[in-house]
């Protein structure tokens, strides 16, 4: 189960890093052409170290079972990588589970790869080639005009195309068990974002206050979360059963409370 700080909120400071670090390393598909938004690929993300973490594989016994155990006994760390075309197939033959989703009309479909952890050097070739800095994606604040194929997929009722793209930067995953709540407090990469995102949810299916009954229900529908940015004043005010506190080695200085999550 995950350190906590004193006052109950977790910390990637809580555990003894390795002489060679291990990390659970993500892969993020990027499309120029028609990118995805940064919130869906933090919720594919997120989904797909879920997965993974609650498969058989990773269980007492599994085939992943003891490289999962070392990571997890280690300071938790995760490492998003973007990639695309060919580079996206050749990281798909890396143990590990995939998961896409779509965004708004108008978006490209978010597609996260999370991988058996293992230490950060030397990397599987196909991993190694992947990009770490300036993992950006659009937030989806300002919309692109639908394009040509989406007018098309409408067929008879063209008009309805600003309302089904209308979503900018929110959220798509209705109905979602678990919440995500960014800080509205600091900035973060898209990568960044992944990674904070998907510790959130770790922490959220690890959590002895998770219903075992909700927890049978989220694996269900699929582990979907749901992204959501309070303003200052219901950050500051809420108090959540999770709650990330970067460490501050990569874009945050010092430990900062970066992600939440509630159900």
């Amino acid at each position: 189960m995950s350190a906590a700080a004193p006052d109950g909120r977790h910390s990637t400071t809580g555990r003894p890093d390795r002489a060679t670090p291990w990390a659970m390393q993500i892969a993020v598909r990027y499309d120029k052409v028609a990118p995805p938004r940064s919130i869906d690929v933090a919720e594919a993300a997120a989904r797909a170290v879920v997965r993974l973490l609650a498969d058989p594989r990773s269980a007492p016994g599994g085939t992943w079972a003891q490289e999962v155990g070392y990571w997890r006994d280690g300071r938790i760390r995760k490492l998003v990588r973007r990639t695309r075309g060919k580079r996206w197939e050749e990281v798909q033959e890396l143990p590990g589970l995939t998961v896409e989703q779509g965004g708004p009309l108008g978006w490209g479909r978010a597609a996260a790869r999370a991988f058996v952890p293992g230490p950060v050097r030397p990397l599987p070739q196909p991993l190694a080639k992947t990009q770490v800095e300036g993992t950006h994606f659009p937030d989806g604040a300002a919309l692109p005009p639908p394009p040509a194929a989406i007018t098309a997929a409408l067929g008879k009722d063209p008009a309805s195309a600003p309302q089904r793209i209308a979503l900018g930067a929110e959220s798509a995953s209705s109905g979602a068990l678990v919440i995500i709540e960014v800080t509205p407090l600091h900035e973060m990469t898209s990568g960044k974002l992944c990674a904070q995102a998907a510790h959130a949810a770790q922490l959220a299916w690890e959590s002895a206050a998770m219903p075992e009954a909700l927890r049978e229900a989220w694996a269900a529908d699929g582990f979907r979360v749901r992204i959501e940015r309070p303003d200052r004043a219901a950050w500051e005010a809420a108090s959540r059963p999770v709650s990330v506190v970067d460490a501050g080695f990569t874009e945050l200085d010092g430990p900062t409370e970066t992600t939440r999550a509630h159900w």
